[in-house]
C-alpha cells in the first residue's frame, strides 16, 4: 500500500474518533436535569437520615438548600418543619422561632402549623433569660403558649384518655382489626394534644412567676437607689398584673413600705387594709407598722 492511501487512513481514523468524542460530549452536555420533586424527595431523605442520627449541621446544610427548590412541591411545609426542628434540637432557637413562623405563614393549612405554634412557644421558653436580664423572651414565650391554647383548644381530655385506654385493650383482644388500629391512632393523636396543652399551662404558670420576680427585683432595686416613686410604679405593676403569683404579698409588703418612706400615710393604710384582709395571718406582724400609720394620720 502506498503511503499516501496509509495517510488517508490514518487521518479518516483520526477524524472518526474526534467526531465520536465530540458526540458523546454534547449528548452528556445536553442530559436533562432531575425533576425538581426527585431532587427535593432525594434532598429531603438525606437530611432526615442526618437528624435522625442527630448530625444537625449536616441536615441543615441539605435543608437550607432546598428552600427555594421546594417551594409550591408537595414536600415544602415537610422541609421547613424538618429544617425549624433541626435548630431548635441544635439550640439555634432564635433561628427555629423564625422557620416555625414561616411555615405559618406560607402553609397555614398545613398539618405542622399546629405544632409550629407550639414549637414557637418553646423555643421562646428556651430563649427566656436569668431572672436579672430584659424578659421580652419571657412575655414571648407566655403570648405564644396562650395563643396555641386559644387556637387549638381540647375539651373533654378524660374521654380522651378513656378511648386510648379502651382501645389498647381491644387490640390486644384483636391486634389485626384495622378500625381498632385507626380509632387508637386517633385517639393517641388528640391525646398528645392534651399534653401539648398541660404543658402550655404549666410553663405559663412558671413563666409568669419568673416575671413577677423580675418585676419585684426592680422595684428593690429602685428602693435601694432611693428612687421611690419608681419603685412604687413597679410595685404596683406586679401587683395589678401578677396577683396569681407567689410574689404578691412581697409586692404588698414593698408597696407599704415606700408609701411610708414617702410619708404617704393615708394610701399606705388603704394598702395595709387591704394586705391584712387578704393575709390575716400577717396582722401581728404588720401591728407595728399599722400604729405607725395610724399615729400619723392623726397627726
Amino acid at each position: 500500500m502506498s503511503k499516501s492511501v496509509t495517510r488517508y487512513f490514518s487521518r479518516s481514523a483520526l477524524l472518526l474518533l474526534a467526531t465520536g468524542v465530540l458526540m458523546s460530549s454534547g449528548c452528556s452536555s445536553s442530559r436533562p436535569p432531575l425533576p425538581t420533586a426527585v431532587v427535593v424527595s432525594e434532598g429531603y431523605t438525606r437530611a432526615l437520615k442526618q437528624y435522625n442520627k442527630q448530625d444537625y449541621q449536616e441536615a441543615a446544610l441539605g435543608l437550607e438548600s432546598l428552600l427555594f427548590t421546594s417551594r409550591a412541591t408537595a414536600l415544602e411545609d415537610d422541609v421547613l418543619y424538618l429544617l425549624a426542628q433541626t435548630y431548635y434540637q441544635s439550640g439555634q432557637y432564635l433561628l427555629a422561632t423564625e422557620m416555625f413562623a414561616r411555615l405559618q405563614q406560607q402553609m397555614p393549612a398545613s398539618p405542622y402549623a399546629r405544632a409550629s405554634q407550639f414549637m414557637i412557644a418553646k423555643s421562646y421558653e428556651k430563649l427566656s433569660p436569668p431572672v436579672g436580664l430584659d424578659q421580652q423572651p419571657t412575655r414571648k414565650a407566655i403570648e405564644n403558649f396562650a395563643l396555641y391554647m386559644d387556637l387549638y383548644p381540647m375539651a373533654d381530655s378524660s374521654k380522651i384518655a378513656s378511648d386510648v385506654e379502651t382501645y389498647r385493650e381491644l387490640l390486644k383482644i384483636n391486634p389485626k382489626n384495622d378500625g381498632y388500629k385507626q380509632h387508637y391512632e386517633t385517639a393517641t393523636g388528640r391525646f398528645s394534644r392534651v399534653d401539648s396543652l398541660r404543658y402550655s399551662e404549666k410553663a405559663i404558670t412558671t413563666l409568669r412567676e419568673k416575671l413577677a420576680k423580675h418585676v419585684l427585683m426592680v422595684a428593690r432595686e429602685y428602693v435601694k437607689l432611693g428612687k421611690l416613686k419608681a419603685a412604687s410604679i413597679f410595685f404596683d405593676e406586679l401587683i395589678e398584673r401578677y396577683s396569681d403569683t407567689s410574689y404578691l404579698k412581697q409586692g404588698i409588703e414593698g408597696k407599704i413600705e415606700v408609701l411610708v418612706k414617702r410619708k404617704k400615710w393615708f394610701d399606705a393604710s388603704q394598702t395595709l387594709d387591704q394586705y391584712l384582709k387578704r393575709f390575716p395571718e400577717k396582722k401581728r406582724e404588720m401591728q407595728s407598722i399599722k400604729n405607725k400609720i395610724a399615729q400619723n394620720i392623726k397627726i
